[in-house]
């Protein structure tokens, strides 16, 4: 697709009048009228015409078959007018940059893939359910937590203030490794939508995580000051390679 784009474009932009003025030399010189030009080409005499009057321009294939026929170098004839070889240049430029783009993203994606191994994330409390997974490779580990959802009844509660952490179990020791936001005025359902959490390089190995010990806490304030505390604990599915 990139090589008939490019294509297209050096069609786009011929010297109109330069092959014109080849193509009636080449016809004069042989000592052709345009009728016989054109039987040779299966085309009218017409179309001959107006390629010499530089009102219409052969197919690139018959334009091919012209230059092969009288030893005119096909290169030379799509030369673009000079007016219009900083675009050409442009035009040509992007194409080759978008084309090393292309392969730089491919080779990132396969490197990726290929140094990365992903551990999905999992709870076992009954009130809510999640999407997340731990990418891990042998320097570093990250945590992404996409989607939370409430599923312990249903909660139309306007609460003064919504916050959640994301925690992680030592020994007794409650250790906080990141905030997941908070906000005012709004339900448990609505703050859940806007979920996110992705902690990048928060350990230098998978298996530095202590079975079970990753757990959300979020906590909510309804308008009586009321404090509802969840904590959702976080397993992680299966052992991780290194």
């Amino acid at each position: 697709m990139l090589l008939l784009f490019s294509r297209r474009i050096v069609v786009n932009f011929m010297d109109q009048e330069k092959i014109s003025n080849v193509i009636k030399k080449i016809r004069i010189k042989n000592n052709m009228t345009q009728k016989e030009f054109a039987n040779k080409y299966n085309v009218t005499y017409q179309a001959v015409s107006k390629w010499e009057n530089g009102r219409n321009l052969p197919d690139i294939s018959i334009l091919n078959k012209i230059c092969d026929d009288y030893n005119v170098d096909l290169n030379e004839m799509l030369a673009c007018k000079s007016k219009n070889k900083k675009g050409y240049v442009f035009l040509v430029s992007l194409i080759i940059t978008l084309g090393v783009i292309v392969f730089i993203s491919i080779m990132f994606c396969m490197s990726y893939n290929s140094d990365f191994s992903f551990k999905m994330l999992s709870t076992t409390c009954d009130n809510f359910t999640i999407s997340g997974s731990i990418a891990y490779n042998q320097k570093k580990s990250s945590i992404y937590i996409s989607n939370v959802e409430y599923c312990g009844g249903e909660d139309n509660t306007t609460y003064q203030f919504i916050n959640c952490s994301l925690y992680e179990n030592i020994d007794n020791d409650k250790i906080l490794i990141t905030s997941c936001g908070g906000r005012e005025k709004i339900t448990l359902e609505d703050f859940l939508k806007q979920f996110k959490v992705n902690v990048d390089d928060y350990k230098q190995n998978c298996k530095d995580y202590i079975e079970n010990s990753l757990y959300l806490e979020i906590k909510a304030i309804d308008i009586n000051g009321k404090v509802i505390v969840y904590e959702v604990p976080l397993n992680l599915e299966d052992s991780c390679k290194f």
